[in-house]
């Protein structure tokens, strides 16, 4: 049976970190829907002063949080001494774990155009050890098809596989379909299957989606994503839902109100970041 779309969500203007530009798709009002991504935020610009001044140090617990660049590029670094730049094409992920504190900082480019999800944790693994991962463009394993080719950002795809984090296991896909040309998606049945136009408006399930959507969808073996007359780049995320109560507050994410106040008390006490540096094998 072919999947339906079930719900969309195009993104919203905004601005986070320390004064970037970026359109907010996902957020707080559509956890359930779209679980386990919590948030999707996309950059697309040509104009260096929207993002330069980036996201300076801030502290993360009980979430995932996984950045890919199409093109342009971003510093991360953190208290565990991790420091990596992302380039075209490659993805940072970082487990908060229980508890990180990072920085991204993007590069003047002639285009940054990507996207940074966070990925929801189990209950039982939100306060596990923190961890950072750079997987470089060159390592990411490509399925080519006529009109287009698909890259296994992470997860599996047939026979080819990419990263995995250990926790909360995801298919993460990049789509390029050409102008005029059309992909049918095989799918897992039981798994959640969300899609999200980075870059052009696509025709997903027979339905058009603009740019800049993310798009949630009914049980089935296969989705039909189509270009129009550009090329398109789609993201595909596939996992299965985690069903577990939300305590979402700014950068923490717990599963009850008394674990975030928690979690902010400890901040507020400098008793936050429970792995050091020295705790780790870097």
């Amino acid at each position: 049976m072919e999947r339906k779309i079930a719900r969309r969500v195009q993104g919203m203007r905004t601005q986070d970190g320390a004064g970037v530009k970026l359109t907010r798709v996902l957020g707080i009002r559509t956890v359930d829907d779209f679980d386990p991504f919590l948030m999707l935020d996309s950059f697309d610009s040509t104009n260096p002063d929207d993002y330069t001044k980036g996201f300076p140090f801030h502290p993360h617990r009980g979430i995932e949080t996984i950045t890919y660049l199409r093109s342009g590029a971003m510093t991360h670094r953190d208290h565990l001494g991790n420091q990596s730049t992302v380039t075209d094409g490659g993805v940072q992920w970082m487990t908060a774990g229980s508890g990180i504190i990072h920085e991204e900082m993007p590069h003047p480019s002639d285009r940054m155009l990507g996207v940074q999800l966070w990925l929801n944790m189990k209950r039982d693994e939100k306060m596990g050890k923190p961890a950072y991962y750079d997987i470089p463009s060159s390592t990411i394993k490509e399925f080519e098809f006529d009109g287009g080719y698909l890259r296994v950002l992470a997860g599996e795809y047939g026979d080819l596989g990419g990263f995995s984090s250990g926790h909360h296991p995801i298919n993460l896909y990049s789509l390029n379909i050409e102008a005029g040309r059309d992909f049918n998606l095989d799918t897992d049945e039981n798994k959640a299957v969300i899609l999200f136009t980075l870059d052009g408006d696509a025709q997903i399930a027979g339905t058009k989606v603009e740019e800049k959507t993310a798009v949630v969808t009914t049980p089935g073996d296969s989705v039909n994503v189509k270009a129009y007359d550009k090329n398109i780049e789609v993201l595909v995320l596939i996992s299965d839902r985690i069903d577990e109560p939300i305590a979402w507050g700014g950068p923490i994410v717990m599963n009850t109100e008394a674990e975030l106040n928690h979690a902010f008390d400890e901040l507020r006490a400098g008793t936050f970041i429970k792995v050091k540096a020295d705790d780790i094998n870097l």
